[in-house]
């Protein structure tokens, strides 16, 4: 008996067909977790979180990012092994917690003394820079999306800082590399601690200083309260942001959803140097109102004195590892070439 295709059975057909698609649309969705090296209030968390919703609204669903404060899964210098091996889909860090791997993290991470301003430092980095950082990230199964900044940070202290000697003993809360070193340089005595530390480290006496984050965050997060001085603008540090993703899913990815992870984070970066910026200013001017914190500035001539400090780091860096080289000799061939060093 021939059978006849009628609207009932096709209604039936495209229904189940539905079905099928529909359910392998679910199977394709990305889920991802990112950890990020800051703490659930700060803004920084938050414009991440506007990141990460972004990215599953330009995707239609198919990739959704759930942003988690630092430690949430592993602490913020595991962070790197952790995306390679999947425990995490991809991290938004400092580089400079994984020096102990690698020299070279920390010169792409914050070349102390080399960077006044994010514009030049992601121009070199979109310029040669993120492809060196991809050599050295991805035999740990790891991949730099785009690379972002904070700005130039703060430094917050318990007593007034006017000059380098001033440093001389002082705890000073600091990543492991290249600023910790010129920290010891000047005379003071550098903390590795996570960033979740800091405000009961100021508070019990564990540090007399932190260099943490731009001084909007420190002022909102109180540590005024423990060390009422502040270095602003900063001098001393402008880290990079590192915005990595396990490298077997991102090369898993389309080219379109490749596009839009890019694109997402450059303008992720954009907001958080925007908002950030704005947010120091805000709050400069509250805390000068309220006069709850002292706020000082480096003269020039203290400020070369630590600049020289600076490229003498540089140099003991470079030597380390030979990624640590081509991240030196690659940095100071762009700053010569915009007439900046």
């Amino acid at each position: 008996m021939k059978l006849t295709a009628t609207p009932y059975r096709l209604g039936k057909g495209l229904a189940a067909l539905a079905l099928i698609l529909s359910s392998t649309s679910v199977l394709a969705k990305e889920e991802w977790k990112f950890q990020i090296n800051v703490n659930a209030g700060d803004d920084e968390f938050r414009i991440a979180q506007e990141w990460a919703k972004s990215v599953g609204e330009k995707t239609n669903g198919e990739i959704l990012i759930e942003v988690m404060p630092t430690g949430t899964i592993v602490g913020n210098n595991e962070t790197l092994d952790a995306v390679g091996a999947g425990i995490i889909q991809g991290h938004i860090t400092d580089p400079g917690y994984f020096s102990g791997k690698n020299p070279a993290f920390a010169v792409y991470g914050n070349m102390v003394g080399a960077w006044s301003d994010t514009s030049t430092f992601l121009d070199y980095m979109r310029n040669g820079g993120e492809d060196g950082y991809n050599r050295l990230v991805e035999p740990y199964n790891v991949h730099l999306i785009r690379a972002g900044a904070v700005g130039v940070e703060s430094l917050i202290t318990k007593r007034r800082i006017e000059k380098l000697d001033d440093f001389k003993g002082l705890k000073v809360r600091a990543p492991e590399g290249m600023v910790s070193n010129a920290f010891k340089l000047i005379g003071a005595a550098p903390v590795n601690l996570p960033t979740s530390e800091v405000y009961t480290a100021l508070e019990k006496g564990v540090i007399d200083a932190a260099d943490y984050t731009v001084f909007a965050t420190n002022y909102q997060q109180g540590y005024h309260k423990y060390a009422p001085f502040a270095i602003y603008p900063g001098f001393h540090s402008m880290p990079m942001k590192d915005i990595s993703i396990n490298k077997a899913t991102w090369d898993g990815l389309s080219d379109e959803q490749k596009r839009i992870l890019e694109e997402s984070v450059d303008a992720f970066t954009a907001q958080l140097i925007g908002d950030l910026q704005t947010k120091d200013e805000e709050q400069v001017a509250i805390a000068k109102q309220k006069g709850d914190v002292t706020l000082t500035t480096l003269p020039a001539e203290e400020l070369k004195k630590f600049r020289q400090i600076a490229r003498a780091e540089w140099s003991a860096w470079r030597d380390r590892s030979p990624e640590a080289k081509e991240a030196v000799d690659s940095i100071q061939a762009y700053l010569q070439s915009k007439g900046l060093l």
